[in-house]
């Protein structure tokens, strides 16, 4: 479950710098998509329905100091413009958030992981849909493709509903979708220094998670979850935080100033093949038949998808 940051903005902050060896910036990123579908499963095993604001609570309490003392001249320097419009990004996020986790709680890791893969589908649709422009042909085949592949995905049972946790994610999925595009359109974040945007979303969203946990009936509170926990618990929190958060966002700032962002992309966007391989190589999730054909197509589907919506060369 990746921090909400988008690359091509990442671009911008320097010039890129070409390594002698593009491998020595591709392995660093590959290492952040294995996270990132490592984060499922991790959140699946730390939390349960009542803790999940309060497991949100401390995965970013325990990051938002550092990224603060790194950005901290960089938040200065935001406009009064900059920082509300960072503070309406973050409450986006904070949705995305609750949605992945409660949905997470709900349903499989790999399920997870390959479902919130459709934002790769969701967004180019729904830019031509702000854009009044048509998807191209092949785009539309892929979008079928994947919405194929999800249905098939959800069913491993028999074809039945799908569950509540595979809805909250389709739901997160969309969610990640308008998060994309208002960071594509809210003018006032557009110059906005990358870490200091990411810094204010988080914090808008810690606020959001903090007050909802003092709300009567919200489930157990940040200090009790903290107090019940236990080393194999602060152990999957730590990952959440240091690694799925912190390490990820800086090896994305790292990574566009010796690559391009296409490439950056393009090796996060394997995120669900690992969410795939975690859930079932450790998590000892079971697809079945229809399950596995399903996940075949999502992957297919997004793949195609993705090169499907790049512009072709001039």
């Amino acid at each position: 479950m990746p921090p909400e940051t988008k690359v091509s903005s990442l671009s911008a902050t320097a010039p890129a710098l070409a390594p002698r060896r593009p491998w020595a910036a591709d392995l660093p990123v590959l290492l952040v998509a294995v996270v990132w579908g490592g984060s499922y499963l991790a959140a699946k095993g730390i939390t349960v329905a009542h803790t999940v604001v309060a497991v949100l609570v401390l995965r970013f309490a325990v990051v938002l100091p550092v990224l603060v003392a790194a950005g901290w001249r960089g938040l200065r320097a935001l406009t009064p413009a900059q920082w509300r419009g960072a503070g309406l990004l973050g409450l986006v996020l904070s949705g995305i958030f609750l949605l992945e986790t409660y949905g997470v709680v709900h349903t499989s890791a790999t399920n997870a992981g390959l479902i919130i893969s459709l934002t790769m589908i969701f967004t180019p649709l729904a830019e031509a849909a702000v854009r009044r422009v048509r998807p191209r042909a092949a785009f539309l085949a892929a979008a079928g493709v994947s919405v194929a592949g999800v249905v098939l995905l959800t069913q491993g049972a028999g074809f039945t509903a799908p569950s509540a946790g595979d809805l909250l994610i389709l739901l997160a999925a969309l969610a990640r979708t308008v998060h994309v595009l208002l960071m594509s359109r809210v003018k006032a974040v557009q110059d906005a220094d990358a870490l200091s945007l990411t810094t204010v979303q988080l914090g808008a969203a810690v606020v959001v998670f903090a007050v909802l946990a003092a709300l009567p009936g919200s489930g157990s509170t940040p200090w009790a979850v903290a107090a019940d926990f236990g080393p194999r618990e602060w152990a999957g929190l730590l990952f959440l935080s240091v690694f799925c958060t912190l390490f990820a966002f800086f090896v994305q700032m790292w990574a566009v100033r010796r690559t391009s962002p296409s490439r950056v992309s393009l090796l996060l966007g394997t995120e669900p093949l690992w969410a795939a391989a975690a859930g079932i190589a450790i998590g000892g999730e079971h697809l079945g038949a229809a399950g596995l054909a399903g996940a075949a197509l999502v992957l297919a589907g997004t793949a195609w998808g993705r090169r499907a919506a790049t512009p072709e060369p001039a």
